[in-house]
């Protein structure tokens, strides 16, 4: 259904119960799915110690892979181990963390995945400071003249995308909002409707 439908990524939250309270996909799964899409697939590593599997999900398919900026003690490094593997870069920033963190590196990342939610569950309310974030973050990759993208991830439904992508935003995640809707194809395409 999503290999037919005009959503142009997956995004695959991997979750290890210990950096958020929650488990999900292994790389049993994350392989299968890999196997059977033919669409862009951003791994989202929501782990601590993210650098002992970045290579292991490169090999399996992953597009790009985005680390959380709290689970890396050493940022510049894990970019560098992402690159090394063959897949576009990317971090996420939790609720509480400033953009002003990535001002070192933002240049290196090809993705910044703004959590609008508090990771670890699907389903939460959008957290409306989100917008004051994607501002802050347009104008440090204007400054730094990067090529980052804006990834929003969380409580994302057809009441808040049209702001999120005038704000700044280039991607959206959406998973409850598409999934419990009766239709999740015209969802989909409704959402991308308002980046018009």
């Amino acid at each position: 259904m999503i290999n037919a439908s005009d959503a142009d990524w997956f995004h695959v939250d991997i979750m290890d119960g210990i950096f958020v309270p929650n488990i999900s996909f292994g790389m049993p799964v994350f392989k299968a799915i890999t196997t059977h899409t033919k669409k862009f697939v951003d791994v989202h590593l929501m782990i601590v110690d993210p650098d002992r599997f970045i290579a292991d999900f490169a090999q399996l398919g992953a597009d790009s892979i985005t680390v959380h900026y709290e689970a890396c003690t050493h940022l510049h490094r894990t970019l560098q181990v992402i690159k090394q593997a063959g897949a576009k870069t990317g971090v996420a920033l939790n609720p509480h963390t400033s953009v002003s963190a990535l001002r070192e590196v933002i240049n290196m990342i090809d993705v910044v995945c703004v959590m609008s939610v508090n990771p670890g569950f699907g389903g939460q309310t959008f957290i409306e400071n989100t917008y004051d974030k994607i501002a802050e973050l347009k104008e440090l990759i204007t400054y730094k003249s990067a090529t980052t993208l804006i990834e929003i991830d969380g409580g994302v439904t057809d009441e808040n995308a049209q702001k999120l992508y005038k704000t700044g935003a280039n991607v959206l995640v959406s998973g409850s909002f598409i999934f419990k809707s009766e239709n999740p194809p015209e969802t989909i395409k409704n959402l991308k409707l308002f980046n018009e």
